[in-house]
């Protein structure tokens, strides 16, 4: 039975979807991969999903929406995406916190940025296997 490694964010629309679409994307033989936030927001960031299916060819949208920690299977891995304010208390510690900025309004360099350190720290997940 695969890990189920979960992404979370406060608002489950940018980082935490990006993580996911990856994780699916890179090492869906290894792991189950979700994304979850404490709130939810109307729609996966813009931004986010437009670099996503520029870069990879993942379209967010028919693959993934906003969830809160409720909606996902008890995960056995969790990796918040960067508190920098509060982190939501989930259930259990993060395992891990990546510690990266929200790119959400900024330029699409900043957000390639991001997105380029997500895809680095989603291939480092495989010493969970």
């Amino acid at each position: 039975m695969k890990k189920k490694i979960a992404f979370v964010c406060v608002h489950n629309s940018c980082r935490s979807q990006i993580a996911e679409a990856l994780g699916k994307k890179l090492l869906s033989q290894y792991f189950d991969f979700y994304s979850c936030g404490t709130q939810l927001k109307p729609q996966i960031n813009q931004d986010a999903v437009r670099l996503i299916k520029d870069i990879y060819n993942i379209d967010m949208e028919k693959t993934q929406y906003s969830k809160l920690m409720t909606d996902i299977p008890t995960p056995d891995i969790v990796i918040s995406m960067g508190c920098h304010v509060t982190c939501p208390y989930i259930g259990k510690d993060f395992d891990e916190n990546w510690g990266l900025e929200d790119p959400t309004g900024k330029t699409d360099d900043e957000f390639v940025k991001v997105i380029l350190k997500i895809e680095e720290k989603v291939k480092e997940l495989e010493k969970y296997k």
